[in-house]
């Protein structure tokens, strides 16, 4: 590897894996992953976009350097994330003779790499995959950490399993592709990592955010190492979530879900847009109960505004009570015996995991916020 590359290890018992990361790794990756390969071939999972704008680099490259790959190219979006996709997936794997010791490459956003997850890990009862994440919220959290899944009619991300990627590979390069609104949804994820434990860090992203936005490269390699080195803490201490520790991860989700969901899980709401207004949410949350000092949500808010991100209910592309609401968040797989948890917080790098949170009590929040944001 060369002295450019970061490394990140996530240090899990008998399954570790290294983060690497690194400007132009799309196209200098050959001698960190053809070990990986059998006969000098990849099966490879991709997407219509990125199918078009970054797999012809990579493509190029592994072809320098002797090594084929076997492509199967899903649609673009969240909605691909299917059944019958991953039937299709799965089907595809079985015909080019995928066999346990391969290491299928998710090349991708996330949606590609749950998908290429959930179906490496049930193919012959569980093959390697390698994670190439192509945008910013794949790289500084789904890419990580072994959560894999698609969406049911249920709701987002019912039907999964725990299945650890063998190598990740990120290239703060290629989200010079993306949309600033791509871009945007992903540093939500970001700030994320500053709210639950990290002040300092979160301070950094406010002071840093233009810069960011502006694609300076060492402060998005900063952002990006910075994000990951957090979430491996937090996996490596509770990889299959018992013990509480990993659910702080979800900061932020248990509101944005249900945004999602009413949305129709599309483009019309993208996750990244659902969790920056749901992180603010549980921020209100937590003043309006007293668990948290005021305008918190409000420093928040700022921050995320230069991101142009919603930040008000009524930005949200939904029209809708606290009830439609608190309806879909009875569908969150962290239910447990009728109870749903909360992340909540008692300030800015403070959050924690809040297991008697009063439902009507939150119904009756987002009606009074709804109200009020009409009323200015």
């Amino acid at each position: 590897m060369k002295p450019s590359h970061e490394i990140v290890n996530v240090a899990l018992s008998g399954n570790s894996y290294d983060i690497v990361i690194g400007d132009g790794l799309i196209e200098q990756c050959a001698d960190i992953i053809k070990d990986k390969s059998r006969d000098k071939k990849f099966l490879l999972i991709t997407d219509e976009n990125v199918a078009q704008h970054v797999l012809p680099k990579f493509q190029n490259h592994l072809l320098n350097n002797d090594i084929r790959l076997e492509i199967f190219t899903l649609p673009a979006g969240e909605k691909a994330k299917s059944w019958a996709n991953l039937e299709k997936i799965c089907e595809w794997l079985i015909e080019k003779g995928a066999e346990r010791n391969d290491h299928i490459i998710a090349l991708g956003g996330g949606v590609v790499g749950d998908i290429t997850g959930f179906a490496a890990h049930i193919i012959k009862r569980g093959c390697n995959f390698i994670q190439i994440p192509t945008t910013l919220l794949a790289q500084v959290d789904s890419s990580v950490g072994g959560k894999t899944a698609i969406n049911s009619k249920g709701g987002k991300n019912l039907v999964g399993a725990f299945h650890q990627p063998s190598l990740v590979l990120i290239d703060p390069m290629i989200l010079d592709s993306l949309p600033p609104r791509e871009i945007a949804a992903g540093f939500a994820e970001v700030v994320k990592y500053g709210l639950i434990q990290d002040e300092d860090f979160f301070n950094w992203c406010d002071a840093n955010v233009e810069k960011f936005f502006a694609g300076d490269s060492p402060t998005r390699i900063h952002a990006i190492k910075t994000s990951v080195t957090a979430k491996a803490d937090i996996v490596a201490a509770d990889e299959e979530e018992r013990s509480g520790v990993r659910a702080l991860l979800n900061l932020g989700h248990t509101f944005g879900h249900a945004l999602e969901a009413e949305a129709g899980f599309g483009d019309t709401l993208l996750h990244g847009e659902g969790v920056a207004m749901g992180m603010i949410l549980a921020f209100r949350y937590s003043e309006s109960q007293g668990l948290c000092p005021a305008f918190q949500a409000d420093k928040i808010a700022s921050l995320l505004a230069k991101a142009q991100l919603p930040t008000r209910l009524i930005d949200c592309p939904i029209s809708c009570d606290g009830a439609t609401l608190v309806g879909h968040m009875m569908h969150d797989k962290k239910m447990s015996a009728g109870n749903l948890p909360f992340l909540l917080a008692r300030g800015i790098g403070q959050t924690f995991l809040a297991n008697d949170v009063d439902i009507n009590s939150v119904k009756q929040f987002l009606d009074t916020l709804i109200a009020e944001e009409k009323s200015l």
